[in-house]
């Protein structure tokens, strides 16, 4: 396949991988309930970009899921995201940015490093370490930022406590499951139009 439609094509992927990364973040889509937490699915569109049409697009697809994220906290904030946007909006700005930002960047160098491994493994791993990068960083920021605005932070503590042992893994897992054979999918199809 020649240039131009290798650009068209991750044009369009990025396309209905950005809308699909709305679409999840404004419905019950992206997120599922467990009751004490919720698992987040929105990761996964960015780790399918990322591994699939590399990193620049990855960075885009992870800029869309923080902005996503900053219009949800907008418009239906969670208490401990209402309570920090009390106190500083722009460490909710960052807060949900950062970590949406290097998701990105940790499925690249992790997926790069594990190249000489099975691919299904090395794009599993990837995805998994791009889910967790999200969950760390994001509760790592707002237990930072809670500390910093001198806002009691026992809730924040629970939540990273409940995530740590719930969501946190099962988002990973959902991440390493779903992701591989999305992007081989792809993979196989473009392989297909080129030959």
């Amino acid at each position: 396949m020649n240039t131009r439609n290798g650009n068209l094509v991750n044009l369009v992927t990025l396309a209905l991988l950005m809308a699909l990364i709305f679409l999840m973040g404004q419905t019950p889509l992206g997120l599922i309930p467990l009751g004490f937490c919720n698992v987040t699915l929105l990761v996964i569109p960015v780790a399918v970009g990322t591994l699939f049409m590399g990193l620049k697009y990855g960075v885009l697809l992870g800029l869309t899921f923080g902005a996503t994220s900053f219009v949800s906290a907008l418009l239906r904030p969670s208490t401990l995201v209402g309570t920090l946007m009390g106190a500083s909006l722009p460490m909710v700005i960052v807060m949900t940015f950062l970590p949406r930002l290097m998701v990105p960047v940790v499925i690249h160098f992790v997926h790069k490093a594990m190249a000489h491994k099975l691919e299904k493994t090395g794009l599993a791993v990837a995805a998994a370490c791009g889910s967790l990068t999200n969950t760390i960083l994001y509760l790592g920021l707002m237990l930072i930022f809670y500390m910093i605005c001198g806002i009691d932070n026992t809730a924040v503590l629970t939540a990273i406590g409940a995530t740590a042992g719930g969501a946190g893994p099962l988002e990973a897992v959902a991440a390493a499951l779903i992701t591989p054979p999305i992007v081989l999918a792809l993979r196989k199809a473009m392989h297909k139009k080129t030959a």
